[in-house]
């Protein structure tokens, strides 16, 4: 999809700061970051959003979240926790019409998150 920031970043052609590639997503470092740890973990394919996800997508989904845990270990953040956020639409705080999680880390969260 040309017109999706997300895809271009996946498909390389706009910058980023990739943490780690694999055959069906990738993670980037968010340039606006929340958290000392703020990664990007985002499909391949475009996927609108967390609401579009089908039980086709189940094995995808998948991938995600093991990619997730994967990040946290690998940023030192899996022992003392992490969050976990999907954004869903313009009312969800959605920014980028691409489904991606963000990994937030390094400090305490605070509740509620917005």
């Amino acid at each position: 999809m040309s017109d999706c920031l997300f895809c271009e970043i996946v498909a390389h052609r706009v910058p980023a700061s990739f943490v780690t590639e694999e055959e069906h997503a990738v993670a980037i470092r968010d340039i606006n970051p929340q958290a000392p740890t703020h990664v990007l973990v985002m499909p391949r394919e475009h996927i609108t959003s967390a609401d579009a996800l089908t039980p086709e997508h189940d094995e995808l989904w998948a991938a995600l979240l093991r990619l997730v845990q994967r990040i946290a270990r690998d940023e030192d953040i899996a022992g003392r926790g992490y969050r976990v956020v999907a954004n869903v639409g313009s009312m969800g705080g959605q920014t980028v019409d691409h489904l991606h999680l963000h990994v937030l880390g390094g400090r305490q969260m605070t509740w509620p998150p917005g």
